[in-house]
């Protein structure tokens, strides 16, 4: 039937602990809300940030909000009202929300190590290769496969029949995990989850590294120190987001391997869907000099 209950639960059953949860999952989302809630009004307010590279922080931070917003509030209402159902739709739509907003947040980061690579390596044409119409262009074009890719996911969903049982272990409907509760067969869908990672995943992952190998071989060229600290200094913060993106989804990743307990991988999972989203702001804050000018100012 579609009108089926899911129970999302969570990252522990303790009750004494579910205080301290909730306390700390508010904590993190308000901090992820207003931390890229400056980053945005900075760039808005300031005209010296309408350049691509700060197109592309504004639309990262955008969609961090986002992201989170489509998790956290639901979990913490969970804690708050100990009522853990979702009603199929609800699920369907959260699996939907978090596949565009996660696979929208690779596709960023590699448009953002495009964007340095081209500061860097091709300095004398970047205003003409990184136009205002080649950013939001790359940006709508990576809106629109993350797009796809969540409504293709979410179709896959309506064609399965689930178990009685509908318990999800996890903080939110995640995909892989509710595929486990059907009782139709999975392979088309193992399948389609295995392109969909390599290609929000394996692709930017392999772009991203490719046009650092070239960005790092242009700085090892540079005669002069300086240049070389200044031109790493525009490409670090990015390089730094990157690290922690895919250092935590690579421990997701082993701890699915290496343990049989869904509630730990629930909660390995918060290290790549909550804490990166939260981290972003400050790191690009903190390591950029015109960003910490801006904020200063208007704060």
């Amino acid at each position: 039937s579609y009108f089926r209950i899911f129970f999302l639960l969570g990252l522990t059953d303790n009750l004494e602990l579910q205080p301290l949860i909730f306390n700390l999952f508010l904590s993190m989302y308000l901090v992820t809300i207003l931390g890229n809630l400056l980053i945005i009004l900075a760039v808005n307010f300031d005209s010296h940030l309408h350049t691509p590279m700060y197109f592309f922080f504004y639309s990262l931070s955008l969609n961090d909000i986002c992201l989170s917003a489509s998790m956290v509030p639901k979990m913490m209402m969970s804690i708050q009202t100990q009522d853990h159902s979702i009603t199929q739709t609800g699920c369907l739509a959260q699996i939907c929300l978090v596949l565009v907003f996660s696979g929208l947040e690779t596709c960023l980061l590699e448009a953002m190590a495009y964007d340095r690579y081209v500061a860097i390596c091709h300095p004398f044409r970047y205003a003409v290769i990184l136009n205002i119409c080649m950013c939001v262009s790359l940006t709508l074009f990576s809106l629109f496969i993350s797009i796809m890719d969540g409504l293709l996911h979410r179709l896959m969903m309506l064609r399965l029949s689930f178990f009685t049982e509908l318990r999800i272990p996890h903080f939110f409907c995640e995909f892989a995990q509710v595929i486990r509760l059907t009782c139709s067969d999975t392979l088309v869908d193992n399948i389609v989850i295995y392109i969909a990672v390599c290609i929000f995943g394996g692709v930017p992952a392999f772009g991203i590294i490719l046009l650092y190998v070239h960005i790092v071989s242009s700085l090892l060229r540079m005669p002069s120190p300086k240049g070389k600290y200044k031109a790493f200094s525009t490409y670090g913060s990015h390089l730094s987001v990157v690290t922690l993106l895919y250092g935590t989804d690579f421990e997701v990743y082993i701890s699915f391997s290496v343990t049989d307990s869904m509630q730990k991988v629930a909660m390995a999972s918060v290290m790549y869907y909550v804490v990166p989203q939260m981290v972003n702001p400050f790191i690009y804050c903190l390591r950029n000099k015109d960003m910490k000018v801006t904020l200063w100012k208007h704060c």
